[in-house]
């Protein structure tokens, strides 16, 4: 699991990121709402907390932005105010769960647990990105009316890739997402899984293709 923490105590946030990396989570930790925004518009989080209370944007703004572009990242608020008026007003912005200072850290993880589970438990029969559409029953990826079988982990890798498509995936993410972080997978396997793609994305006859960002991971392109 990947998590974004965005808090502009510093001492909590870095503590935060410590817990989390205890529980053998990837964690990213940023002071302020924009770049809380920047990292959790362009990373690929699992579960993003969020203050509040925070210099240049509050969390309010950053979670209305967020769902703007269209991001659906469970995001768990962090509050020092308990009141309803304060509760309703970030989950109308569109938070999924709301957690008042100070917290328990069972509770805390309890709550980043569930929120993943709901968003694995998200079904799309058909995911759709410029020219393909990727059946998530049959594991098929389709380009008008050619089709190709993926492999279990052929298909998890494009999921990922299509439900992310205007961002650069590191090989990290991709180890965690895919195979886990205990996993012995070498980045050469991941090579074969990208050449892999790539030609089945040709075979269909797509104008997409997976390009490579060197030193930070690969990214969907259209060909002109």
């Amino acid at each position: 699991m990947k998590i974004l923490v965005v808090d502009d105590e510093v001492k909590l946030a870095d503590a935060l990121g410590e817990l989390f990396k205890q529980q053998k989570f990837l964690v990213d930790v940023v002071y302020d709402g924009e770049d809380g925004l920047f990292y959790a518009k362009n990373g690929d989080y699992d579960v993003i907390v969020l203050d509040v209370m925070m210099p240049k944007l509050d969390g309010y703004e950053v979670v209305r932005r967020l769902r703007q572009a269209k991001k659906n990242v469970p995001v768990l608020l962090l509050t020092a105010k308990d009141d309803v008026a304060s509760k309703v007003k970030g989950l109308d912005c569109g938070a999924d769960d709301y957690l008042s200072k100070p917290f328990a850290s069972e509770e805390l993880l309890a709550r980043i647990r569930a929120l993943s589970r709901r968003q694995s438990e998200l079904v799309y029969d058909v995911i759709e990105y410029e020219d393909i559409k990727l059946n998530t029953s049959n594991y098929t990826l389709q380009c008008g009316s050619k089709s190709v079988s993926l492999g279990a982990k052929e298909y998890a890798i494009i999921k990922l890739m299509l439900t992310n498509p205007t961002q650069v995936i590191s090989k990290d993410t991709i180890i965690s997402k895919v195979w886990g972080l205990d996993s012995d997978i070498t980045e050469n396997n991941i090579e074969a899984y990208m050449s892999f793609l790539r030609k089945k994305l040709f075979y269909v006859g797509s104008k997409l293709t997976i390009l490579t960002k060197r030193m930070l991971g690969y990214y969907l392109e259209k060909e002109h």
